[in-house]
């Protein structure tokens, strides 16, 4: 073979694999990334904020004693149902007791010290009486000048010794008054201690603890001492669930939104609740493990809407509160939200290039290599990729509520528009005029999402 015809050759083949490769790039050009769309319709969405806690009884009282001794009486155990009044155990009394007879000894003293200053009080009245009748008469004498002036001053002097006896009397008996309800006080205290010994319930519900045993012996509570829990009683007619709601979502949260509690002691059973309290301040994370780097969570109670008889304190349950709902709300899959990097103009309109050659400096993001022109600017912005004419067309909008898999459209879409939902590694790479090749897609449920 001739050089010549080798060149020709080669040329040849260079040719051919040129044209193979240009028609292979028009062939991608044109057909474009393989994606998943949907159509925007109408949809009833509810947003719900999830939480899990404790479940507990809307009214609970731990019963401590006022008195320390011996327990000699424990009628109750742990699960017993009682009723208000109810006699739950009794604490050695005897000591109590004596103390409650040497009171009462000591105000019968008092009461008949008492009676022993009316008596002299008497005596000394009288005493008194005939003091004023023996300085008149010495007065009405000495007016005839029937008698000395010592008489008459001897008489008035034995009166005032009279009066200031019966002033001292009266004090006398004023300050045993308040002695003897001085010591019937302290005798109404001892007997009030007394009562303390016997220990009844409170309200009616459950004895939900019990932390005693008969014979031993309770010990009261100080400044520095916690006293002893003897028992716990919860009224469960009424039930809450103490759940922990992150920051990020309390704002949402209000006092009376709808909320369905499951408890995991209780699979395959759901309850109503309502929302009937909100922490204003951050559940404080003690111990060794608390750190700055935790998450910040608010107290939310919930009271569940029936009865549970099987339910008790403690239990682990899980809340779905419904902060939101929207119906034939105009709805976008949540996955076909994106954020790009788009040329903006004054306004804040999107700038779009012409197609063209420019279309081969389009990157992921939508941003133009090309320089900015007066006025415009480089912004972020959410949005979707709605599918026109085989391109996928960057649209900046503005959601509202968020459902379990979709996002209420306020603004930019319109109902029956053909969004990009995936796959995500094409949506991440899509840019603003990228062509692309619509893949069909699962069909999903019925036109309403919850959250």
């Amino acid at each position: 073979m001739s050089r010549k015809k080798k060149i020709l050759i080669g040329v040849g083949v260079v040719v051919v694999l040129a044209a193979a490769a240009f028609a292979n790039f028009r062939f991608r050009r044109v057909e474009g990334v393989t994606v998943n769309t949907e159509a925007v319709q109408k949809r009833t969405l509810e947003a719900i904020v999830s939480a899990s806690g404790k479940i507990r009884p809307k009214r609970s009282v731990n019963i401590s004693a006022d008195t320390m001794g011996r327990v000699t009486d424990l009628r109750v155990n742990e699960g017993d149902e009682v009723e208000r009044g109810t006699f739950l155990l009794q604490i050695d009394p005897r000591n109590l007791r004596t103390r409650v007879q040497s009171s009462e000894a000591s105000v019968q003293a008092a009461r008949s010290q008492t009676e022993g200053l009316r008596l002299s009080l008497e005596s000394t009245r009288a005493a008194l009486k005939q003091a004023e009748d023996n300085h008149k008469r010495q007065q009405d004498l000495w007016k005839g000048g029937l008698t000395t002036r010592e008489a008459l001053e001897r008489s008035e002097n034995d009166l005032k010794m009279r009066q200031a006896d019966l002033r001292s009397q009266e004090q006398q008996i004023r300050t045993q008054q308040l002695r003897l309800e001085q010591e019937a006080a302290t005798l109404e205290s001892a007997r009030y201690d007394l009562s303390k010994v016997r220990i009844e319930s409170p309200i009616a519900g459950i004895v939900t603890r019990r932390n005693i045993e008969e014979g031993e012996t309770v010990v009261v509570g100080t400044m520095n001492n916690a006293g002893t829990v003897l028992l716990t009683i919860a009224d469960m007619s009424v039930i809450e669930a103490e759940v922990e709601v992150d920051e990020t979502d309390i704002p949402t949260v209000r006092i009376g939104q709808p909320a369905k509690v499951t408890i995991d002691a209780m699979p395959g059973q759901t309850f109503t609740a309502r929302v009937t309290e909100i922490g204003n301040s951050p559940i404080q994370t003690t111990g060794a493990g608390a750190s700055s780097a935790q998450a910040t969570n608010f107290k939310v109670v919930l009271t569940i809407e029936e009865e549970i008889p099987e339910v008790r304190p403690g239990f682990t349950c899980t809340a779905e509160i419904t902060t939101a709902t929207r119906d034939a709300a105009l709805a976008v899959p949540i996955q076909a939200t994106t954020v790009r990097e788009m040329v903006v103009d004054e306004k804040g309109a999107i700038v779009r290039e012409p197609a063209g050659p420019a279309d081969a400096r389009r990157r992921a993001g939508g941003v133009q290599a090309a320089e900015l022109k007066p006025g415009e600017s480089r912004k972020e912005l959410e949005g979707v990729f709605v599918v026109r004419d085989g391109k996928a067309v960057f649209e900046p909008v503005r959601t509202g509520v968020a459902g379990e898999k979709y996002f209420e459209v306020l603004s930019g879409l319109q109902e029956g528009d053909t969004v990009i939902t995936g796959p995500f590694s094409s949506v991440r790479e899509l840019g603003d005029g990228s062509p692309v090749k619509i893949e069909a897609a699962p069909r999903r449920g019925s036109p309403t999402s919850r959250s």
